[in-house]
């Protein structure tokens, strides 16, 4: 049986979160505000497509000089390497992430990963402003604006084996739903709390190691 990593981005395959930076620099939403809607959402009193939406609201900013402000983060360095040896044994790589694929294709592009798979939300710059938009919701998930745990139940069903490897409060519905959880941070704390077998990771030098020799 073939495997397939669904790896988040923010966080995971950047070691920083680009998309909470972005939002840091150009959001104009007071810092209580914006530590309530945090606070809520980790509480699950909202989901991530409701904070998405309140913290665009108040973002200035067009795509250039979003970009340019992104491109000041990088990837992990053994993220590309990964890649090429998950591919050449046969198995697969996608991105599954709530963050902005402008963002994601950029820096993956310059990681020279530019043909791997990127499902993730998009961001419509006019105005001066950001409008998010949410191509991969799923109508059953009311938390999500781009629910990974469909994304993983859509793999399995084609008869992969499912990998997850994320960070954060965005992966949850992906840890829930693969059979296999590679976490680190806030999602290896919840897995603890909610009794899902995780496998701990500082980067991706130990995806490689544990993997290679699995």
């Amino acid at each position: 049986m073939p495997t397939v990593y669904l790896c988040d981005f923010d966080g995971t395959i950047a070691p920083d979160d680009v998309g909470a930076a972005l939002v840091q620099r150009f959001s104009d939403l007071p810092a209580a505000v914006r530590a309530g809607l945090l606070a809520d959402w980790k509480a699950e009193a909202i989901g991530h497509r409701a904070l998405t939406e309140a913290e665009c609201a108040r973002m200035r900013v067009g795509e250039e000089e979003a970009l340019a402000f992104t491109r000041s983060f990088a990837i992990d360095p053994d993220f590309a390497p990964f890649v090429g040896e998950v591919q050449a044994r046969g198995d697969a790589v996608t991105v599954v992430s709530e963050g902005f694929d402008f963002y994601i294709h950029d820096l993956l592009d310059r990681a020279g990963l530019g043909a791997l798979p990127v499902l993730a939300n998009r961001a419509r710059f006019a105005g001066g402003g950001v409008t998010p938009e949410f191509p991969h919701t799923d109508p059953s998930c009311r938390r999500c604006g781009n629910c990974k745990g469909r994304h993983v139940r859509d793999w399995s069903a084609r008869g992969w084996r499912t990998v997850f490897v994320g960070d954060g409060g965005s992966d949850r519905c992906g840890a829930r739903a693969a059979e296999v959880v590679v976490a680190r941070g806030d999602l290896l704390a919840w897995c603890g709390e909610q009794g899902i077998p995780a496998r701990s990771f500082a980067g991706f030098a130990d995806l490689r190691a544990d993997f290679a020799a699995a």
